[in-house]
């Protein structure tokens, strides 16, 4: 495996199982059949540093569950499901904002251990073993694409779930809709031994990370990584290189990690995209990367932008 397969959220080797998705019932009533349960998005984990909770789908948690049973694969030839608890209000405490970047809320259900509890993904990625990391990110994603596409595109009507959740059906006019994936390519940008880097507005204080934007339809990705780095900074590029990719679970993209070299240097933002760009020396981002940077902080940990920058830092992308 390339060590650019070891990007949080890929290289785990999940077996997917597509060929048991038809008959799905089945392999729900295999008793070491197991789910991993979220809330608003939110995975179940052992305790607060621990791994994702897996639960038989006897467990009274599950009685909190919307219909929708989603088959993940076989983890070590476990059949694995992820269930979204829709019917569970819990008490939220005054940290608690759903809506935040990042919520550091926990949540409890009451029919599981205390130490138990519901996370932030991005908050807890870094936590997650290889598997745990895909499991968390597949049923992320697609659950919220259930939750927001529940009727046809084509006529309106309200749509069913199929193949354990891998496709919905419109009963009234058949069109059959399958889940998203939106590609979006994130940008290592250098020029000499300086890299381009910005921060769009809301974000934390302090937080920078790669230019980034969505692939247009018609649009190769190495058109995209210059048509998104010139409208955002101004800044023309010459070749580029593909170096990682990393399914981004927020809510359902797929960031492709490319390289490129800039042809100029002199940066004219947009400000509705950009708060800032900057040109960082390879000296002063490793001390982004160490925390003594007084004006920019290093990129989150498990974020493609952070798996990019460490490996530039040190040589060793491929």
């Amino acid at each position: 495996m390339r060590h650019a397969e070891t990007v949080t959220f890929g290289g785990s080797g999940l077996d997917r199982a597509a060929q048991l998705r038809g008959d799905i019932v089945k392999t729900a009533n295999d008793p070491a059949a197991r789910c991993i349960v979220l809330w608003q998005g939110k995975p179940l984990l052992e305790n607060e540093d621990g791994g994702l909770a897996r639960v038989p789908f006897d467990h009274p948690i599950i009685a909190d569950a919307g219909p929708l049973q989603l088959f993940l694969g076989l983890d070590d030839g476990v059949p694995t499901f992820a269930v979204s608890l829709s019917k569970w209000e819990p008490d939220l405490d005054a940290e608690a904002d759903l809506t935040a970047f990042l919520d550091p809320s926990l949540q409890r259900h009451p029919s599981m251990p205390r130490e138990a509890c519901f996370a932030e993904l991005r908050a807890i990625m870094t936590q997650l073993s290889q598997r745990d990391a895909e499991l968390a990110a597949t049923a992320r994603a697609t659950l919220a694409w259930h939750d927001s596409h529940k009727f046809c595109s084509a006529c309106g009507q309200p749509s069913v779930a199929a193949d354990a959740g891998w496709r919905r059906v419109c009963p009234a006019c058949e069109t059959q809709h399958f889940p998203r994936t939106d590609p979006v390519v994130i940008m290592l940008i250098t020029h000499g031994d300086d890299v381009l880097v910005g921060r769009s507005p809301g974000w934390p204080d302090g937080m920078y990370s790669l230019l980034a934007g969505f692939v247009e339809p018609g649009e190769t990705i190495e058109a995209a990584v210059r048509r998104e780095v010139f409208e955002e900074a101004g800044i023309t590029v010459g070749p580029v290189e593909y170096l990682a990719s990393q399914p981004w679970a927020f809510p359902s993209s797929l960031m492709i990690g490319c390289y490129g070299e800039a042809t100029s240097t002199d940066i004219t933002i947009d400000p509705v995209e950009l708060e800032d760009a900057r040109w960082v020396s390879r000296a002063d981002m490793a001390r982004a990367a160490n925390g003594d940077h007084p004006e920019i902080k290093a990129a989150r940990a498990g974020a493609i932008a952070h798996f990019l920058l460490e490996n530039w830092l040190t040589d060793t992308l491929d």
